[in-house]
């Protein structure tokens, strides 16, 4: 195995006309006009006949940039379709890689080649060069040849000129790929409908930086199994592909981790335990934000991300004195801090992604400043449309933006609550949170909270279990109040079907002892079951 020697110290026996000619044939305008596939294997077919050899072979390294992949041949289709994998330092190919240099091999052995496919099939010689963009490597392109041969200078010249050409289109086309895939990607991560909360608005923004490569921002909001909302917004270090792909490894994380605490400092610990032990190469700064089901308090820890901006009725947007913790995936695991924060009625919550506030050479404090100055209570939308308009506006941010707003209206508790769902089992949940947060938010006691919902729980089962045969149908909850009275409205379109089995029939005397009135009626159109109670009245 020996470098390639420099052209002016190599005897090729060909005249300069006949020199130039072969390069022309590898930067004819033509291939310009080629798709990416299209260009690699007509290059492939040009470097087989200028240099008179029998394999022509192009390899790849791998995401992980440890292995070259067998990607594109010709005269061995062996290597791709049985996909050889070459780690990178060792082998031919390994070398070539790691040393980003032309290498000659003028006779082939089991010391020299690590592939045994280019042995089996009795290649003699071979000549390889790496595939350069920026002096970033991007792989291997190299020809062999079944009689010895010793490989000149020039020929290596020749064939770096055409890898220069492969590995241009190639980071083009992976350039390319890697963006599309990305995005796609944080489409389908980034929820597409925010959880309809009674008493609180959300709203949400997200906007890929300037740069066109999409980044690891993420916002997510999900119901917790006690009836609490889960509110988080992070930022994976890097960009591109991988920074998405590690960022939808990390949103499913806290979900999962949710249904195990929801303590945010204990999730975001056990978060840390993942990416420190499995995620090595990874580091997030992740908010993550817990609202108590009467709204009136969040439990708020930060992983080393911007504070928070909470506005209070008719005030102007503060940040939020949250303790910073180290971010994800920087430091051994320890014990991370849960602060609470007051959500008062007429209050809301701004959550962030750097990007937002960041601008080059302008400090940090500034645009936190600006962002204080856009945030005042108001619809969440609303807050949302001001945040973007002030900080953003027509300008093209150079960084990814996750923006998310918690608002609590002030006249929340007075509008109805109206609830349509599939009548089967798995929606009584769904309406059992929203009823708990809907009575909150009106000033309802734990133990009006707890009666009512066991009251409409009730109704709303007998819906599942009696109204509908195998066709299905629909639930409907409908809440309203009339001063300190709830009036609820359960409703389906069905034929009641009489209980069945023994010790059944019993929830008409539960509903009757849960609520101060009971009434139950039944038409061609369906049954309609509405209770009423009235708040702050000892029963």
């Amino acid at each position: 195995m020996r470098p390639a020697e420099s052209p002016a110290d190599a005897d090729t026996g060909r005249t300069t006309g006949d020199r130039l000619r072969r390069i022309q044939t590898l930067t004819d305008t033509e291939l310009a006009r080629l798709g990416v596939d299209a260009l690699l294997g007509e290059v492939l077919e040009r470097v087989r006949d200028l240099l008179d050899v029998d394999t022509v072979a192009v390899l790849l390294l791998d995401p992980s940039r440890t292995f070259l992949v067998a990607t594109a041949t010709r005269g061995l289709e062996e290597e791709t379709r049985q996909g050889v994998r070459i780690p990178l330092g060792r082998g031919f190919a390994g070398r070539i890689a790691a040393e980003k240099h032309a290498v000659i091999i003028d006779e082939v052995d089991h010391s020299n080649v690590l592939n045994p496919i280019l042995r089996e099939k009795g290649i003699r010689s071979l000549l390889g060069v790496p595939l350069l963009v920026g002096g970033d490597v991007l792989g291997v392109l190299h020809v062999g040849t079944l009689r010895p041969r010793e490989f000149t200078a020039e020929d290596a010249e020749l064939l770096q000129l055409a890898a220069d050409r492969v590995a241009l289109a190639t980071r083009a086309q992976m350039t390319q790929a890697e963006r599309s895939a990305a995005a796609a990607l944080q489409r389908s991560l980034l929820p597409g409908q925010l959880p309809s909360v009674p008493g609180l608005e959300l709203a949400a923004r997200y906007v890929p930086g300037g740069g066109g490569e999409i980044g690891g921002d993420w916002y997510d909001v999900f119901d917790l199994p006690s009836g609490r909302l889960c509110v988080v917004v992070g930022d994976v270090v890097g960009r591109g592909l991988q920074a998405s792909v590690a960022m939808g490894r990390l949103r499913s994380a806290v979900r999962a981790y949710a249904l195990q605490t929801e303590d945010p400092g204990e999730l975001l610990r056990r978060l840390d335990m993942q990416v420190q032990h499995f995620e090595r190469d990874v580091m997030a700064t992740v908010l993550c934000a817990v609202v108590e089901v009467d709204q009136s308090l969040a439990w708020v820890s930060s992983a080393g991300h911007p504070p928070p901006v909470r506005a209070l009725d008719g005030a102007r947007g503060e940040l939020v004195d949250v303790p910073t913790d180290p971010p994800i995936g920087l430091t051994p695991p320890r014990r991370r801090r849960t602060s609470s924060v007051a959500l008062p009625v007429g209050s809301c919550l701004v959550l962030y992604t750097d990007g937002l506030v960041e601008r080059r050479r302008e400090s940090l404090d500034a645009g936190l400043e600006r962002l204080k100055d856009a945030v005042r209570p108001a619809a969440a939308e609303d807050v949302c449309v001001r945040i973007m308009g002030r900080l953003i506006g027509s300008e093209t941010s150079a960084d990814d933006v996750a923006l998310l707003v918690v608002a609590r209206p002030a006249d929340s508790g007075t509008a109805p609550l109206r609830l349509v769902e599939p009548a089967v089992p798995r929606s009584l949940r769904s309406v059992r949170q929203s009823l708990r947060s809907y009575l909150a938010s009106v000033g309802a006691t734990l133990e009006e909270i707890s009666d009512l919902v066991l009251a409409i729980g009730e109704a709303s089962a007998n819906v599942v279990e009696h109204a509908y045969g195998p066709g299905g149908g629909l639930l409907e909850v409908h809440l309203e109040m009339h001063g300190p009275r709830v009036s609820a409205t359960i409703r389906d379109t069905g034929s009641w079907r009489e209980a069945r089995g023994v010790n059944r029939g019993r929830g008409t005397t539960l509903m009757h002892g849960l609520v101060d009135e009971c009434h139950v009626e039944r038409d061609a159109t369906g049954t309609r079951v509405v209770l009423e109670r009235t708040l702050g009245r000892n029963r």
